[in-house]
Formats: structure tokens, C-alpha cells, sequence
């Protein structure tokens, strides 16, 4: 079922993008705002707990405690995340937040 969901997920997706070209074809998107629909649309990269680490330590330069909150997660999520042993990685929306904070820096989703 999983399966099937991504499959919808990503047709969705790639109808949006679709679309939002077509519009920058007639003049109705920027260029600004096509590249941010690009970044939305792409699926996350699976992230290693050595990623997960490299982020919040040289991108967002925060605690486990600050990266969770900000992520809206718990603490116990980014230390799994963050260890090699547990196997546990992000995914879904922690990871689009991720590939944002790795791509654009935390001032892109903190205000």
C-alpha cells in the first residue's frame, strides 16, 4: 500500500510540475518562484546518520533539543536519526525540511 501511495504521490507531483512550466511558458511564474517549485517537488535524498549529523552540526548549528523542536519532532527521533546503530532514518516531511536547512540554510524555514 505504501508502494502504491508513493506511486500517486509522485504522478501528482510530477502533473504540479508539469503545469507550473507550462505556466512560466505563457509568463504567469518567475524564475524565482519556478526554482522553488523544482526544490518542492523533488523527492528528499534518503539521509544517513552521518548526514543527519553533518546538517544540524554545520548548517543549522544547533543542539539535538533546538534541531528537534525546530523539526517538530522529539529528541529521541534526531538521536536514532543520528546514530549509525539504529537503522532509523527520516523521511516524509522531516526529510523535505531537511533537504531545505542542507540546500538553503535554517533561515529558510525559521522566521
Amino acid at each position: 500500500m505504501t508502494n502504491q501511495k508513493t506511486t500517486e504521490d509522485n504522478r501528482i507531483l510530477n502533473e504540479m510540475l508539469e503545469m507550473a512550466h507550462a505556466l512560466q511558458g505563457h509568463a504567469l511564474i518567475t524564475k524565482q518562484d519556478m526554482a522553488k517549485m523544482n526544490l518542492l517537488c523533488q523527492s528528499p535524498p534518503e539521509y544517513t546518520a552521518e548526514n543527519v549529523t553533518s546538517i544540524r552540526v554545520e548548517k543549522a548549528k544547533v543542539s539535538q533539543s533546538v534541531f528537534a523542536s525546530i523539526l517538530n519532532v522529539s529528541v529521541s527521533a534526531v538521536q536514532k536519526w543520528e546514530s549509525p546503530q539504529s537503522g532509523k532514518r527520516p523521511s516524509g516531511a522531516v526529510a523535505k525540511l531537511l533537504q531545505i536547512i542542507e540546500k538553503k540554510g535554517l533561515e529558510a524555514i525559521v522566521i
